[in-house]
């Protein structure tokens, strides 16, 4: 199946996918939150939600970057260059300011499924954090000599959405115990802000070692 990474390429992504999954986040905050205030329901709902925004950035991005690469292999190449430039700031912006992950099991009144969807959905789809994100992400796991490039790109991008849901509804449906376990061991985040740079970082490194020795 020609839509396939290799196996090493598959590994690197998937424990990238996993970190970045944990990793705190504007959509990792919705849901939850929303589980805590308003029950288990709106965690699912607000899930779901980042989940179908995620799938409309990893789509567009898949296209816009393929096209890229149908224009002009060189742009490709400069566009991982920037891409790596980005990650490697990124990295450092998760070890100097860490996760910043507050809540609180509070009442709130219940919303509607849809609008706690709607919420979901807002907090990805609108933010061009996210949009950038997997513009310069993506195309680190492919080559711009690949013929099959186009595929594998898709296909790296619905499989961090199938990998990653499944991994978000388990927090909705253990909030609780894991909101305790950040409050009573911070240390936990920094662990994920580490492996995080740490990930991103390796990746930025190994694209320009690699520009720069051929």
């Amino acid at each position: 199946m020609t839509f396939l990474p290799d196996a090493a390429t598959l590994f690197a992504f998937t424990v990238a996918a996993l970190v970045l999954t944990f990793t705190p986040g504007p959509d990792m905050t919705l849901f939850m939150a929303k589980t805590l205030t308003q029950g288990k329901k709106a965690g699912v709902a607000a899930v779901l939600g980042a989940t179908s925004g995620l799938i409309i950035h990893t789509i567009l991005a898949a296209i816009g970057v393929s096209a890229l690469l149908a224009a002009s292999a060189a742009a490709f190449t400069v566009l991982k260059i920037i891409g790596a430039g980005y990650l490697i700031w990124l990295a450092w912006q998760s070890i100097r300011n860490g996760s910043s992950l507050t809540l609180e099991a509070v009442e709130a009144p219940e919303q509607p499924f849809h609008r706690v969807w709607l919420q979901g959905l807002g907090v990805n789809i609108l933010n061009p954090k996210i949009v950038l994100f997997f513009v310069t992400f993506l195309p680190q796991f492919v080559s711009a000599s690949d013929p099959n490039a186009v595929s594998k790109l898709l296909f790296l991008g619905g499989y961090f959405v199938v990998l990653g849901m499944p991994l978000c509804l388990l927090m909705v449906l253990g909030a609780g115990a894991l909101s305790r376990k950040l409050k009573s061991s911070p240390r936990v985040m920094r662990v994920f802000d580490w492996a995080f740079a740490g990930i991103m970082g390796s990746f930025a490194l190994k694209l320009l070692v690699a520009k720069a020795s051929s």
